[in-house]
């Protein structure tokens, strides 16, 4: 089928990857666009009903909510009320017109009820791969319900809900109202509030550019969103102690002279791989910090199957539980800077370890700790049920893959080992810049080496790694991989423009490593940068993807078949054929307590010995495509343009 169309284009690259779907947005925008409701206001408000959603703990603004919902039906307006522990974040942006009444609690948060609602939208807001487009469609407006005897807790959630939703795209009708409620007041304060939003819904006109102005007394001050917003954007581009991901490079405290640290009472001039700014900018974007290298972030996959929705490429290609991987690096520093790089440079890098060394079990006890919590609190979230959050609080895998290079952390095999010992499967990737350390790895369940580009000079433009002999290196790592028993794989990222054409080469490399397995997955697009200047227009289509894929097998002349495929992430898996096709059937799967069995026993082992049979859903051209027909598919609202 020919995609050609910007339209058709669109719509199917919503239904292949819903984060690089929201990418796209966001290279379509600038990163401070101000939205004119001058020239939305004409189109129409609302395909179906808008809505009220309350977050309460004692009942106030549940009260003001259901006062609100009578106003408007006695002004012919529609809303329904929700609920935000019953309503699914994800449909956000198929809403139109949103109004929340919001409490804040005393230490600053929502409600219980409300937290897994406001975990998504602050964890969106943070995430430059969901972009800034999200919510274009939807306008909002927020009252806030706080007490200022909290002093900077002051309506915390209200403004937060405000910022974050700007943050996404939403376009705010009205500044927050932010009502006391130790002033008295509240009817005047309210029908002041819910005045404007009628006069808004009904066509009333628009001052200030899109904003209008509040007459809800002080608490109410329309200065005050003009402010926020100014202050946001003094943050973004002044710099402040908590700033963005993207802005922390040259600002670290790493490129500068380390304070010398002192531990057991000697000094050892070693400095922590993660600053403090650093580690609040990652705590920001729901990252989990271990000590002072290590990071642990629960995975979108980890919860969409616990929802029951589907589980990541892993899932389909080799049978792991997306509910109970755990995703984590015992190093956050890297000794490449990708053009690719979702982190966008701004992690320590080096050529060697040269900070503290925390104790590996340790790290993986705080790690699980940390995940586990992060499991917990999605008990009641909609589709999870307490048979999935149970398994889910015993993590039967870990992909070492979070950010940077695992492989650089000195007690790397000690780590692996206590993970062994607690019977957790290791996906460890590696980007080939360390082959003696590749060399000296013990056996890992599946090791993979990122192999971005199949020519030096294109390496080098992709990589731009440290090292000076990066290319020897990278052809040693390969070399390293071949002598493993394990099951080991090459890891393709396709820019389109850069890597795609080069068939030939890669397949050159096929001989020096002989991977178990390939897998070629179309890049992310995680936005431009002063690094970085890949567009959406390097992004490859799954056809894309497949058509490499199919010319790599072709190439090897049946040694390497396409055996799996995973349409959700743009990706693909090449298979050894004589390894791992047994009568004409895929065994890409891992019986994995076979494999800790192996590990205990403490005799040789190879990766024929713990393999498990592929099913026939997520075989390569199977109508699932990859997707696992015992989950249930969310499929989000597909967008057209109109043909006027």
């Amino acid at each position: 089928m020919s995609i050609s169309s910007a339209p058709a284009r669109l719509t199917l690259l919503a239904l292949l990857s819903a984060s690089t779907f929201y990418c796209f947005y966001k290279a379509r925008r600038l990163r401070h666009h101000k939205i004119s409701l001058r020239d939305t206001q004409s189109s129409s408000l609302s395909t179906g009903k808008g809505k009220i959603i309350f977050v309460s703990q004692t009942g106030t603004s549940k009260a003001l909510a259901n006062r609100l919902l009578e106003i408007l039906y006695s002004n012919n307006l529609v809303f329904d009320l929700v609920d935000p522990k019953d309503y699914e974040p994800e449909d956000l942006p198929k809403e139109t017109l949103v109004l929340i009444v919001a409490s804040t609690w005393d230490d600053g948060k929502p409600p219980p009820d409300a937290k897994f609602f406001a975990n998504w939208l602050a964890e969106s807001s943070e995430d430059f791969r969901v972009g800034s487009l999200l919510l274009s469609r939807c306008k909002f407006a927020v009252f806030g319900v706080g007490s200022r005897a909290y002093g900077p807790a002051f309506n915390a959630v209200a403004r937060d809900f405000s910022k974050q939703m700007r943050a996404l795209g939403g376009v705010e009708i009205l500044p927050v109202c932010e009502w006391d409620i130790d002033s008295g007041d509240i009817d005047g304060v309210f029908d002041a509030w819910t005045g404007k939003v009628i006069g808004f819904l009904k066509g009333g006109a628009l001052e200030n550019g899109g904003v209008v102005e509040s007459g809800g007394g002080d608490d109410c001050d329309a200065e005050s969103i003009s402010e926020s917003e100014e202050d946001d954007d003094d943050e973004r581009d002044a710099g402040s102690d908590i700033v963005d991901l993207e802005d922390i490079a040259g600002k670290g405290p790493w490129r500068k002279s380390a304070p010398v640290a002192e531990t057991n009472g000697k000094l050892n001039g070693k400095r922590d791989m993660v600053t403090p700014v650093i580690r609040a900018t990652l705590e920001k974007q729901g990252y989990k910090i271990i000590g002072s290298h290590s990071g642990v972030k629960i995975c979108r996959w980890t919860k969409s199957q616990l929802r029951g929705r589907g589980g990541c490429y892993k899932h389909s290609f080799y049978g792991i539980e997306s509910h109970r991987c755990m995703e984590t690096t015992p190093s956050l520093a890297c000794a490449n800077k990708c053009v690719f790089c979702w982190r966008h440079h701004t992690n320590p890098v080096g050529k060697s370890w040269q900070w503290k060394m925390d104790d590996p079990i340790k790290i993986v006890n705080s790690a699980l700790d940390l995940h586990t919590n992060m499991i917990k609190q999605m008990k009641g979230v909609p589709g999870v049920t307490l048979d999935r959050l149970t398994e889910g609080l015993s993590p039967r895998h870990c992909a070492l893959s979070l950010v940077g290079e695992p492989i650089m952390y000195p007690e790397i095999n000690a780590l692996v080992d206590e993970l062994h010992r607690r019977r957790i499967s290791t996906f460890l990737v590696t980007n080939a810049q360390f082959p003696e350390k590749i060399k000296l790895l013990k056996p890992v369940t599946q090791l993979y080496v990122s192999v971005d580009a199949a020519t030096k000079d294109t390496l080098k433009a992709i990589d731009r790694p440290l090292f000076g002999d990066f290319w020897e290196r990278f052809i040693d790592s390969l070399t390293a991989l071949r002598d493993k028993q394990q099951r080991t794989v090459y890891r393709l990222t396709l820019v389109k423009g850069w890597n795609v054409e080069d068939v030939d080469a890669y397949y050159k490399l096929f001989s020096i490593g002989k991977p178990d397995f390939v897998e070629i997955k179309g890049v992310t697009y995680c936005g431009s940068s002063a690094t970085s200047k890949l567009t959406m227009e390097n992004v490859p289509w799954h056809s894309d993807v497949q058509a490499f894929s199919q010319a790599l097998a072709l190439k090897s002349q049946g040694a390497y078949e396409v055996a799996c495929e995973h349409v959700h992430s743009c990706c693909v898996l090449l298979a050894y054929t004589e390894k791992f096709k047994v009568n004409g059937q895929w065994f890409t799967w891992i019986d994995y307590d076979k494999f800790h069995d192996l590990v205990a026993s403490g005799k040789p082992f190879n990766s024929g010995d713990y393999m498990a049979a592929t099913p026939t859903w997520a075989v390569y051209g199977a109508e699932e495509g990859g997707f696992d027909p015992g989950q249930s598919r969310y499929r989000k609202e597909r967008r057209h343009k109109s043909s006027h």
